[in-house]
């Protein structure tokens, strides 16, 4: 089989890459140049898009002995995704970028050209299983749930999974490293990628000060009252506590929670940590790994990438989707996804529009 590895300059990927061509396949690796003006060298453990990760991936590719090429997505990276993240920032929602970039980029833009190209499927380092059945494929949790990358592979349909491989799914981290040591791989030992890739210094707030400027507005309290100013309401989501700079204490002492923001008014509104509690979920644009569930199922929903399970019960239409918890959870934000799952196994998601306390 014809494989076409993403290799964005970790050990992950470059283990996946080593796994492909010792089950025999012919394999070629790729690394996605995503950003227009890439730093030299990374930031700590933040970002992907350096051309010291360029670089590494290279390096990998060459030990391995495989072909390697650099595909440049940048313009397409910055409108499906960065300037996604920005709108939906400015609209009041929080966003998930790595999710939008498996669903626009890792596996539709590249997955597009490589079967163009006579390849037969995409791998990549991600966590997760996929099982074949009957003439479908299924993706499920991966073996090390510290590592499980299920959430932010949610977005994927039938199509794509179909080619689409991960050889990491059996795996450990630990026994990734010591795999790549014993493979002689430069990466081993090199540290994992977190945040946001885009903003490889971690400084969200300030990089959509940046991108947006500022729009003075007032935080206030549940019951209405001014209890503080901000310079943009995009510097904040729904559960932050920290940052809130307010200069009027809650009655009670407690601390307060990002409620609500209402780009409308420009007004962020603040209170107690119960009132962050929601039990519905609506989510808008639900795609399905193995076609929609009809009516309503029992299932778990999760709503951050490392997030817990929650038991709910769903449903979903063509547009639509809902879910009712079982019990309420708090800091669930327009904007986010949501992904349902039938014990281990993906069975969808959607972006959180709307959440309710009933």
């Amino acid at each position: 089989m014809k494989v076409l590895v993403a290799m964005s300059g970790g050990v992950d990927s470059a283990v996946a890459a080593a796994r492909m061509v010792r089950a025999g396949h012919e394999v070629t690796g790729v690394h996605l140049a995503l950003s227009r003006n890439p730093q030299s060298f990374r930031t700590g453990a933040r970002g992907c898009c350096s051309l010291e990760d360029s670089h590494d991936a290279r390096r990998a590719a060459d030990r391995l002995g495989i072909p390697f090429y650099v595909w440049d997505f940048a313009e397409r990276f910055a409108s499906d995704v960065v300037d996604d993240f920005v709108a939906e920032y400015a609209a009041g929602r929080t966003p998930n970028p790595c999710l939008r970039c498996n669903e626009k980029i890792k596996f539709a833009a590249v997955l597009e050209r490589g079967l163009a190209l006579g390849f037969d499927a995409v791998a990549t380092g991600h966590y997760a299983r996929l099982e074949r059945e009957g003439d479908q494929v299924a993706m499920y949790r991966a073996a090390d749930p510290a590592k499980d990358q299920s959430y932010v592979l949610g977005v994927l349909d039938q199509q794509q999974l179909q080619h689409s491989l991960f050889p990491l799914c059996d795996a450990l981290k630990s026994e990734i490293r010591a795999e790549a040591r014993n493979l002689g791989l430069g990466v081993a030992k090199k540290p994992d990628s977190h945040d946001i890739c885009f903003i490889p210094d971690g400084d969200t707030a300030g990089w959509l000060a940046r991108s947006l400027g500022e729009s003075p507005g007032e935080i206030v309290d549940s019951e209405g009252q001014v209890v503080g100013s901000h310079t943009g309401f995009h510097q904040f989501t729904i559960g932050q506590r920290r940052g809130l700079h307010l200069g009027v204490p809650a009655p009670d002492g407690r601390p307060r929670f990002v409620l609500d923001i209402e780009p409308v008014t420009n007004t962020v509104t603040v209170g107690p940590r119960e009132l962050l509690a929601v039990r519905s979920i609506e989510g808008i644009r639900p795609t399905w790994t193995q076609g929609r569930p009809e009516g309503n199922w029992r299932g778990m929903a999760q709503v951050r990438a490392h997030g817990e399970a929650m038991p709910a019960t769903i449903s979903a239409d063509e547009h639509r989707m809902q879910v009712l918890l079982d019990e309420p959870a708090t800091g669930i934000a327009p904007g986010q996804a949501v992904v349902v799952y039938d014990g281990d196994r993906v069975v969808g998601s959607s972006t959180i529009d709307a959440t309710g306390r009933d």
